[in-house]
């Protein structure tokens, strides 16, 4: 039996809102499941539901309240729900990747150069990454013309492609995608549903969140409900 990249146990999450005398929200309630090497999970659910503040569980930018949330990072096992933050950030750079809907990089570097640097963070030499970040680049139909400028001068949808292309261009085991082409048209969309194959082939697992059903079709293995995690359905 393949043994799984990340495993969430009995994973809960509240908010507290402070401006409303100290009120704690339950947001979710014992999320559980693993995703295998070549597998795409797809969390599914209506808008609010807490697709995304479990993908942020995972990733280390929220902390759950109770739970583990384990990655194995080579030879080890990792507990993201009680890691210090050193040892998150070396697994953002080697072990997980993250493409959400927004492009945050340092305002006047190349395009050409935000997705070369990142292919280079899990070992590409420079050469090598700088192929890869042109087939990347090329197939997301970003115009030659535009990767020695900014992505800050570029539409919506051409800094999301330098997004998704930045996101893929590392290879790691994990790879943590927030609704990456929700301004994308239907040519652009199949090039990412391409790419999103060519990762589970090699090997990589995901967990995704899609806002177009074709895409969440084509490249979901399973599909978790999150709203079997809510408070309210718990209660119920």
């Amino acid at each position: 039996m393949t043994t799984p990249i990340l495993t969430l146990e009995g994973v809960s999450k509240s908010f507290t809102l402070h401006l409303q005398g100290g009120l704690s929200i339950g947001v979710m309630q014992d999320v559980g499941f693993s995703v295998a090497p070549g597998e795409c999970l797809v969390l599914g659910g209506p808008s609010g539901a807490g697709k995304s503040s479990i993908l942020k569980m995972i990733y280390g930018n929220y902390r759950c309240d109770v739970g583990s949330i384990r990655l194995q990072d080579g030879d080890a096992v990792v507990d993201v729900a009680t890691a210090e933050p050193r040892r998150i950030l070396a697994l953002r750079k080697h072990t997980m990747g993250y493409v959400s809907q927004f492009l945050r990089v340092i305002p006047r570097v190349p395009a050409l150069a935000i997705v070369v640097d990142a292919a280079r963070e899990t070992g590409l030499d420079e050469a090598q990454a700088i192929a890869r970040a042109k087939r990347l680049l090329s197939l997301l139909n970003v115009p030659e013309r535009l990767w020695g400028l900014p992505p800050a001068t570029f539409s919506g949808g051409e800094q999301q492609r330098v997004n998704i292309a930045r996101g893929l261009a590392p290879d790691r085991p994990l790879l943590l995608l927030d609704e990456p082409t929700a301004s994308l048209d239907a040519a652009n969309r199949a090039v990412v549903v391409d790419l999103i194959s060519e990762k589970k082939t090699a090997g990589v697992a995901i967990v995704g969140i899609f806002h177009d059903e074709d895409v969440r079709e084509k490249v979901a293995d399973r599909i978790v409900d999150v709203t079997r995690f809510s408070p309210a359905q718990a209660a119920a």
